[in-house]
Parts: structure tokens; C-alpha cells; sequence
């Protein structure tokens, strides 16, 4: 009872309050519905509007779950892809949306998937599909989506995710580097921009935290930096080269 009630306090304060981020009804209910607690091992906290950190990623805060799911605008029914499964929060209100057996999410951090799978089984929603898969490809296997959710940010849309849309479906994702924005995109043009956001950058594989480190990125690294010390001129050239002496 306690953690419903403090359920009921954050969408309460994420609908009404200066924030007044979650503006679509049936976010709202499934946020209700959804026990955050069994995502995030923060007890009491698991209900204030605040990122954690879960295996080297963030825990995206309550106010940025019920933007993404507003943008995206998810009917019952809908066939959902999620590229960043994390700790499988996100994909937990989805699933309450359009229901469980519709929603399918990949990460390419087998631990994170692990950990996301389990966790959406002891919620309830082990209907939802969680596989370990290079994000920008998608799930190729399951298309077409009716919705596509990107957690990480890219200067533009993968086209293979554009790909795996129904005619007219929408892909919402962070866009941009350092100034991003939150914009939903139908057949290949941006149909709304939901306001700043701030997300890590797509990954490729070998970067996820969970990836063995390889000798040529040591390697690039290395003759990055020493290309970078090159090309600098007049006194900060000389004074690196006098501070190594």
C-alpha cells in the first residue's frame, strides 16, 4: 500500500504540478499501474523524479519515461519496438499501454537484458520480448512496428529503424549531440518536437560497458592523442614539450 500511494503522489505531481509533463491519459494510468520499485533498488526513492545509475547507464527519471511515452503516443494494441531496454521501466508502462505480448525491446548490453528481463518478469509483463541486439539494426525478425522508441540519442534515425515502420507509424528519439530534442518522426519527416532532453549517444558495438576492452581502440586512442599534441602551435606547443622535459 505504501508504494501505491507514493505511486500516486509522483504521476499526481508529473501531471499537475510545475512539471506538468505526463499530458496523455493513458501514460498516466499505466504509471499508476506500474511498480517502479521492482526496476530500481532504491526502496522509497524509486518514486521521486530522479535518474539512478544502473550498470554503468541511467535510470531514466519518471518525467523523462512520461515525455518519451507521450511523444510516442502509443495506442492499444500497437506493436512497440524499444531500442535501450535498461532496467526495463520504460518498457513496463509500454507494455501496460498496448499489452505485454506487443512490446519488444533490445539493448546491446547482455547484462542490462538480463537484468531487464527479470525484472519485467517479477513485475508481471514477462510477455515482453528482451533480446541483446545492436540498436540502430532493430528486430527485423518482428517488424512491422506500429511505434518505435529510441532511448539514446543520434544526429539522425537509423534507417533500418524508419525501415521496420508500418506506413504512417511514428519513431520518437533523442536528436542531436550536444543540444538535443526530443522530435517524433513519420514517414521520414519530424511531425513534432517535445523539448530539450539530454541522452547518451547511440552505441555501436564495443562501446556498451559491458564490452571487452579491444587494443585498437588503446591503439586509437593513442595515435589520436599524439596527433592532437602535433597539431598544436606557439606557446601551448612549447610549454607540453617543456612540461615533459
Amino acid at each position: 500500500m505504501e508504494f501505491a500511494a507514493l505511486r500516486e503522489e509522483m504521476v499526481d505531481s508529473l501531471e499537475h504540478d510545475t512539471k506538468a509533463v505526463v499530458r496523455a491519459r493513458p501514460t498516466a494510468r499505466a504509471m499508476r499501474d506500474v511498480p517502479r520499485h521492482e526496476f530500481v533498488d532504491a526502496g522509497r526513492r524509486a518514486y521521486t523524479d530522479q535518474s539512478l545509475e544502473h550498470r554503468g547507464t541511467r535510470v531514466l527519471a519518471p518525467s523523462t519515461v512520461g515525455r518519451l511515452v507521450d511523444a510516442l503516443a502509443p495506442e492499444e494494441g500497437d506493436d512497440v519496438l524499444v531500442v535501450g531496454a535498461g532496467v526495463g521501466y520504460t518498457v513496463a508502462v509500454l507494455a501496460e499501454i498496448v499489452g505485454a505480448a506487443h512490446v519488444h525491446a533490445v539493448d546491446i548490453d547482455r547484462r542490462v537484458v538480463y537484468d531487464a528481463r527479470s525484472n519485467l518478469a517479477d513485475a508481471g509483463y514477462g510477455d515482453v520480448l528482451v533480446d541483446c541486439r545492436d540498436g540502430a539494426r532493430g528486430l527485423p525478425e518482428y517488424t512491422p512496428f506500429d511505434r518505435v522508441l529510441v532511448e539514446a540519442a543520434a544526429v539522425d534515425p537509423p534507417a533500418a529503424l524508419l525501415d521496420q515502420l508500418v506506413e504512417g507509424g511514428r519513431l520518437v528519439y533523442p536528436e542531436g549531440t550536444t543540444d538535443q530534442r526530443l522530435v517524433a518522426v513519420e514517414d521520414g519527416e519530424v511531425v513534432s518536437v517535445h523539448g530539450p532532453v539530454m541522452f547518451a549517444p547511440l552505441l555501436v558495438d564495443g562501446e556498451q560497458a559491458s564490452a571487452v576492452e579491444r587494443n585498437r581502440t588503446v591503439r586509437e586512442d593513442r595515435e589520436r592523442a599524439a596527433q592532437e599534441a602535433e597539431s598544436r602551435r606557439g606557446w601551448e606547443h612549447d610549454w607540453i614539450d617543456w612540461d615533459r622535459a
